[in-house]
């Protein structure tokens, strides 16, 4: 019965448990999913949390995105301006670059004429410079002859300081007012005044012998270092325009031979300094009016062109060659 009894009451008990089961509350759950619904709120909870502190974090960044996107368009419309205005400029400064290399170019034509200009200078100033032998001979003559002048004015000037003697405009002669050697309209030398001329014939007679050849003549290069010749010393005559043409040439041809005659016969060896013809350089020439230095509308003009003109006439060779025959005709003096 005992076991009857306990398999009995096993039976129930089975029973009540099936019918409680089937009368329990349909809106209660279990425990397991109960916790698992629990289990799933707190996720979800958790879960909104994370996600509300994500929202949050993601419109901050959102906002500080939005911040930078409007600061990345103030710099966009900034560049895009810059970037206008350095177009602007760029073309700007296109049009002068053009203009500039336009001016540049000019320049450069220019500058390469001018160089041109300068080598044909340049090439013109060293033939310039190159000296001619024969040129820089004649130039040795012309300045021996005005330092032969300047030397005999000087000395007739310091004897006769009263007395008018000039060089003339082309340092070529020795220039004597008439009233200072003749009275007006005589051809004879002033009795008072032949001491003039014999003077100059004395200082001339100490100047030839460097410059001449012949028996009188003294050549030293000291006293004519640049080897010149005196071709002519011509006593030349001169008269102003009053009176016949004819009495005025005889005038100053009488003028002239007195002024010789007086000079030859104070120095006596002058006649024996001779040129490169083995002439004698002294000579005499008489012009009349043909050659004024003044006009003759004034007494003074007239005074100044009656007058006796000492002029030195010096050897001229055409080539170098000639100045060799000069050079050896001087160096043989005395031999």
């Amino acid at each position: 019965m005992t076991d009857m009894t306990v398999g009995f009451l096993f039976i129930m008990m089975i029973l009540l448990a099936f019918f409680a089961s089937q009368m329990r509350d349909p809106d209660s759950v279990s425990k397991v999913e109960y916790d698992k619904v629990v289990q799933a709120r707190d996720e979800w909870q958790v879960m909104a949390q994370t996600r509300a502190e994500r929202i949050v974090l993601l419109e901050e960044e959102l906002a500080e995105l939005r911040l930078q996107r409007e600061q990345m368009r103030m710099q966009i419309v900034q560049l895009t301006a810059e970037r206008d205005r350095l177009a602007q400029d760029l073309q700007v400064a296109r049009i002068r670059t053009e203009e500039l290399e336009k001016r540049i170019q000019i320049l450069l034509e220019q500058l390469a004429h001018r160089d041109a200009e300068i080598e044909e200078l340049r090439k013109e100033i060293a033939q310039l410079k190159r000296v001619d032998p024969l040129e820089a001979y004649l130039a040795q003559v012309t300045q021996a002859r005005r330092q032969v002048l300047i030397r005999l004015r000087d000395a007739i000037r310091a004897d006769f300081p009263d007395l008018q003697v000039e060089l003339s405009e082309e340092s070529d002669a020795l220039r004597f007012q008439g009233e200072g050697l003749f009275a007006s309209g005589q051809p004879d030398l002033d009795q008072d005044r032949r001491e003039i001329v014999a003077r100059l014939a004395q200082r001339l007679d100490e100047v030839l012998p460097c410059f001449t050849v012949g028996l009188a003549s003294r050549f030293d290069i000291t006293c004519n270092p640049g080897f010149v010749m005196i071709e002519a010393v011509q006593i030349e005559g001169h008269t102003d325009n009053m009176g016949a043409d004819r009495m005025n040439r005889v005038l100053s041809a009488a003028r002239a031979n007195s002024t010789f005659f007086a000079m030859t016969q104070t120095a006596e060896g002058i006649m024996q300094h001779l040129n490169l013809k083995r002439q004698p350089v002294l000579s005499v020439a008489a012009y009349g009016p043909d050659r004024p230095v003044a006009k003759n509308d004034t007494p003074e003009g007239r005074a100044t062109n009656r007058r006796i003109d000492l002029r030195f006439i010096m050897v001229t060779p055409q080539d170098t060659d000639g100045i060799q025959v000069i050079r050896e005709a001087l160096q043989g003096v005395g031999r």
